[in-house]
C-alpha cells in the first residue's frame, strides 16, 4: 500500500516535514516514490506548501493520507 505522509528533516526542536509518497512498508526516513510538497509547522505564515495537482493523482491512484496529512489536506482544500 502506498501512503502519503510527513518525513522529518530539520535541526533538534526547529521541525520541518517533507510531504512525501512512500511505501507503508518502508521506514519514515526510507526510499521515497515522490516528494509533493512541505510542512514548516513553527513558521508563521503558509506553513503547508504542496503541489496540488500531484496530491490529486496520487488520492485518485489510491494512495492513503496518513491521520495528519488529512488534516492539513483538509484545510488546505484538498479533496481526492
Amino acid at each position: 500500500m502506498v501512503k502519503i505522509r510527513l518525513q522529518r528533516a530539520g535541526t533538534k526542536k526547529k521541525p520541518f516535514y517533507k510531504v512525501v509518497v512512500i511505501d507503508s512498508r518502508k521506514r519514515r526516513d526510507g526510499a521515497v516514490i515522490e516528494s509533493l510538497g512541505h510542512y514548516q509547522p513553527i513558521v508563521k505564515g503558509d506553513q503547508f506548501v504542496v503541489d496540488r495537482d500531484k496530491v490529486t493523482e496520487w488520492l485518485k491512484k489510491g494512495a492513503q493520507p496518513t491521520e495528519t496529512i488529512a488534516k492539513l489536506l483538509k484545510k488546505a482544500g484538498i479533496t481526492g
